[in-house]
């Protein structure tokens, strides 16, 4: 998954980019609202953290001027603003959860992913094609009962694959699930990293379409 960071606080900023990047997300961190918005309009995100105290532009007019403009990338406020009002008015402007400061970052983490089952259609915790089940909470993913543990980079791009299963992603759709800004692009990782997941999975897990990309069968 790629995310978009949108928090002015340079420690909370640092702590979460961090976090996230331990956890196999792609995340790319801005510092105010109009460098959010430019961020949304040149680049697909998965989700997006959102700081209500932006420079710039706030918060609140970030939200509603992306959903002004139909883009429903789900949102996660974080703040500090905690009353109940302004929980109120951030949920009905179309965020899909509110976190008020301090949290947990495994709150954080467990958040993320309720947002993103939520978004993909799913109720269930895990993702599954019908032949590979993929934990997001743990990163073990299991077949035919087997249950393997999953590198960092492993997670996210067989994460990337499962959420859309059936559909071919390119080397560079799944380079920008694996890779966040000012990270260097290892040559040939995709391959690398398929190449590894086939080993503990099965070399059938990851179909190749020659010249176009890679995808996971669809589940029945």
């Amino acid at each position: 998954m790629r995310i978009l960071l949108a928090e002015d606080d340079r420690l909370i900023g640092t702590a979460i980019q961090q976090a996230l990047k331990d956890a196999a997300y792609a995340l790319d961190w801005v510092q105010d609202g109009e460098s959010a918005l430019t961020a949304i309009a040149a680049q697909t995100y998965d989700l997006m953290l959102l700081d209500l105290g932006l420079p710039r532009l706030d918060g609140v007019a970030v939200l509603t001027r992306l959903r002004q403009h139909q883009q429903a990338v789900p949102v996660i406020i974080i703040t500090a603003r905690d009353a109940l009002e302004d929980r109120i008015q951030g949920l009905d402007l179309g965020a899909d959860d509110y976190l008020v400061k301090p949290f947990a970052v495994d709150e954080l983490l467990a958040r993320i992913r309720a947002v993103a089952r939520r978004h993909q259609g799913s109720g269930k915790p895990v993702l599954d094609n019908g032949v590979i089940e993929l934990d997001p909470a743990t990163h073990l993913a299991t077949r035919e009962g087997n249950a393997v543990t999953l590198s960092a980079r492993e997670f996210a791009l067989l994460q990337a694959l499962m959420m859309r299963p059936g559909t071919i992603l390119s080397r560079t759709e799944l380079e920008d699930r694996i890779y966040g800004w000012n990270e260097e692009v290892e040559s040939n990782a995709v391959e690398f990293i398929i190449h590894s997941l086939r080993k503990k999975l099965g070399s059938d897990a990851i179909k190749n379409v020659r010249g176009v990309g890679w995808m996971v069968a669809k589940g029945r």
